[in-house]
């Protein structure tokens, strides 16, 4: 009976990987997310890993470009919503029947900051010419900056294609020297050039995908690589967008920390309230008093500022500054007496350098 049982056992565990070398390679398990990851976890997941795996960072390890070729093949298929549904049906030999796995490289338009230059270049490819660099401003709100998200931006760029005939290139300043005889030379400083294959410089447009990473701030500069200007006789430039926040109509950024104003009414500054502000990602932050709020009283609420760009684990403080909206109706002389009644508050009449706080 034992023995039947452990048949049992070894037969279920062939078939469930059998089932598993059937449907090819696990790309939930390769780029480390789960099965109800969303397409930004599944972006976020591949840019952080492939940056680690990247053949040209583990020259060491023979292993190093399947590994990278499976990622990109995991970032192809789980980023696709249709491509993903049929993987999620019946694994990847479905995709590679239908002819949707076209193996693309992902870098081409992958968010940019991915230049990998480890060493062994030569001194002529170091001082190879380069295009010029371009600098844009990147608007984006401050919930994009506290959740993070991904931004496409659509862009024209001229882009170097074979064409007919031949061109002068590598240009450069020589000195010749010519017999002048009689023991005589002359020394000219000249023009010479090189003949390389003819060029044209055609309009593309490029789709580029931008992640804008929790806790980034002003002026911060996201770069992609060889997306500047292009050199008929070297590398393009590269494009560079630099981070600029649009104002908000609730909170105001310092460093880490947010800023905001409230409005209660002087009834609510006497006896207490409860407010709930919604915060940049849409989760409420409670604010309770149950004493005297003064005019201009500030509530601090920590862990609710900005996350921290380096830690986003960590969190700046939120700062609340509360006005106090006064009664606009005049009281009657019954009025009065009752609210004296109630305050039992003698006169202040302080008269002082508010400005030095003297």
């Amino acid at each position: 009976m034992a023995a039947f049982r452990i048949f049992q056992l070894l037969l279920i565990n062939l078939i469930f990987y059998t089932a598993v070398i059937a449907a090819g390679r696990d790309f939930y398990g390769i780029l480390g997310v789960s099965k109800s990851a969303n397409t930004n976890a599944v972006k976020k997941a591949y840019r952080m890993l492939a940056k680690q795996l990247h053949p040209d960072k583990n020259k060491d390890d023979p292993e190093a470009s399947q590994k990278f070729q499976d990622l990109g093949a995991a970032y192809e298929v789980l980023s696709d919503p249709e491509k993903r549904e049929m993987y999620d049906r019946c694994g990847e030999e479905c995709l590679k029947k239908d002819g949707m796995m076209n193996n693309n490289d992902p870098f081409a338009s992958f968010f940019g900051d991915f230049g990998f230059h480890f060493g062994g270049e030569s001194q002529q490819e170091r001082e190879a010419p380069r295009g010029n660099n371009i600098m844009m401003d990147l608007s984006v709100t401050l919930e994009e900056l506290y959740s993070g998200n991904f931004v496409e931006i659509t862009r024209n760029k001229l882009v170097i294609k074979p064409a007919k005939g031949t061109r002068k290139c590598n240009c450069r300043q020589e000195l010749v020297t010519r017999n002048l005889g009689s023991g005589r030379f002359q020394m000219t400083q000249q023009t010479v050039c090189s003949e390389c294959p003819n060029v044209k410089l055609v309009n593309e447009e490029r789709l580029l995908e931008v992640e804008v990473e929790p806790g980034m701030v002003d002026g911060q500069e996201i770069k992609f690589f060889a997306e500047g200007e292009p050199h008929t006789d070297g590398d393009a430039g590269d494009l560079i967008l630099k981070i600029r926040t649009q104002p908000h109509r609730i909170f105001e950024r310092i460093g880490d920390d947010l800023y905001t104003n409230i409005t209660i009414s002087l009834q609510d500054a006497l006896i207490g309230f409860k407010l709930d502000l919604t915060h940049l990602d849409g989760h409420k932050v409670t604010i309770l008093r149950e004493k005297v709020t003064k005019p201009g009283a500030k509530i601090r609420k920590k862990g609710e500022g900005m996350p921290n760009y380096e830690n986003n684990n960590l969190y700046g403080t939120l700062y609340i500054t509360v006005d106090v909206a006064f009664p606009e109706k005049d009281f009657t002389a019954q009025e009065k007496e009752a609210i004296k009644e109630l305050l039992q508050q003698s006169s202040v009449n302080r008269i002082y350098n508010g400005i030095r706080g003297l």
